[in-house]
């Protein structure tokens, strides 16, 4: 048959056979194959194969692809991403789905971000920095050298560190160029707290100063104890200043003034740790927007309220055995809502507004891990040899990295954790600057930061 006698026979069989019913057609078809050789049913065979396919991606409203896509794991996605152009945008478009997968990477999440296309970067860049954690590579180190004697205290707030040290100075260190700001003379420090115009420091010699940043004037000395000052807290609002000694007292100041206004007694050990706070929740002892003052020693953390008014009476103690055969370490966490301190029997979580232990983390391949930073997803850690990631919505240990052998302190001064953020979840911005900071026999100050995501 000539070609275009064949192409009219074809169109009037298609016409016809579009007019049969379904049952005419597949009749059709049987009688039609029946009448097939081998070359007519290989090419039905190599056909159909492709002939049955449906993409239902490219089919399905969007609305019921994203709703199937959540049901894939992350990693399959990605596979499913190199199928076609199609598959690749609408699975990246699915926001849902990357979001999820950030969150279950402890990353957290700006809702208010509707760039659909945004959120799988995200993933991808938060796998990446995920991976250099599990495989110890997530950090680097630094070093900042200036003092001639052995740095007793640390402070850090903002991409700025301070240090307080025997050679009667404190330094405010650029923690991201490693240059010295400011540099003034001051009395021996084993605690330095700052913000933009002055310094506050507690000293060997029992008593506290205040110190102007950009002339290194002495601004108020607080006298009044008979021991070593240990630990520091201000609030301006307040117009407070509060101190904590090795005479076992904490004592609550008038900043301005310069005055004594009350001695909080009822420690037994060393007062190595005190802080001023704002509370976030309710009980029958406080309310939200309440200030309150924790003091901790070697066994106990004691709870006052805190205001205009002093009041002296300790609302509570806290401790983690009756008959002190525990010791707390000198490193305190309290954000309003929930108190943090480890011990040698773990890491102890008390919810602030019933005072119950919340949990009890232990680390049964490590002991006595010390407490740097306590959030919402990670915990910041740390024993003699090495710096630790704790997850805690899994209660196990994802990271570490190597500490040089630095100059312990049992009071806890002389080491600190950097930039805090990250420990509520990573973003993709808050994992750069300071992790930690610790002083060294050489009178330098040992710095882990973060490695830039490469």
């Amino acid at each position: 048959m000539e070609r275009k006698d064949f192409e009219t026979w074809l169109d009037n069989i298609s016409v016809t056979f579009l007019s049969l019913t379904d049952l005419q057609k597949n009749e059709t078809l049987d009688h039609l194959i029946s009448l097939s050789g081998a070359v007519q049913l290989r090419h039905l065979s190599n056909n159909l194969e492709t002939l049955l396919k449906r993409d239902f991606l490219k089919l399905l409203p969007l609305e019921l692809s994203f709703y199937l896509l959540k049901w894939l794991d992350p990693q399959t996605l990605l596979t499913c991403c190199l199928v076609s152009k199609q598959w690749n945008k609408v699975i990246s478009a699915c926001t849902e789905v990357w979001q999820t997968a950030c969150k279950s990477l402890g990353w957290q999440i700006d809702d208010s971000v509707q760039d659909a296309l945004h959120w799988k970067k995200v993933y991808l860049k938060a796998i990446l920095r995920m991976k250099q954690l599990e495989d110890h590579e997530a950090f680097e180190t630094s070093s900042l050298i200036g003092h001639s004697a052995r740095v007793y205290a640390l402070y850090y707030k903002d991409g700025l560190l301070c240090t307080g040290s025997d050679d009667l100075s404190a330094k405010l260190w650029d923690v991201s160029t490693g240059q010295c700001v400011y540099g003034i003379q001051t009395h021996t420090c084993a605690a330095v707290k700052f913000d933009e115009q002055k310094l506050v420091t507690g000293s060997f010699d029992n008593t506290v100063a205040c110190w102007e940043w950009s002339s290194g004037a002495r601004t108020q000395h607080f006298r009044g104890h008979t021991g070593a000052v240990f630990s520091v807290d201000y609030n301006d609002e307040l117009d407070i200043l509060v101190s904590g000694s090795a005479d076992f007292t904490v004592k609550v100041w008038a900043l301005s003034a310069g005055t004594c206004l009350n001695t909080l007694t009822g420690h037994t050990e060393w007062v190595t740790k005190v802080v001023l706070q704002k509370c976030k929740v309710k009980s029958l002892l406080h309310s939200p927007g309440d200030y309150i003052l924790l003091s901790a020693d070697k066994y106990e953390i004691k709870i006052w309220p805190i205001g205009r008014e002093i009041n002296c009476k300790c609302l509570k103690t806290l401790s983690v055995s009756e008959d002190r055969s525990i010791c707390l370490q000198p490193r305190l966490h309290f954000d309003g809502k929930y108190i943090v301190c480890s011990s040698a029997l773990g890491l102890y979580q008390w919810d602030f507004a019933s005072y119950d232990i919340l949990r009890v983390i232990k680390t049964p391949e490590i002991a006595n891990l010390a407490l740097l930073g306590f959030g919402d997803i990670f915990a910041l850690l740390f024993d003699n040899r090495y710096l630790y990631i704790l997850d805690l919505r899994t209660e196990s240990l994802i990271s570490r990295w190597p500490l040089p052998e630095y100059r312990k302190s049992k009071r806890g001064s002389s080491f600190l954790a950097g930039e805090a953020s990250w420990l509520n979840g990573l973003d993709g911005h808050n994992d750069s600057g300071l992790v930690f900071a610790t002083s060294m026999p050489d009178h330098s100050i040992h710095l882990v930061l973060w490695k830039e995501h490469g």
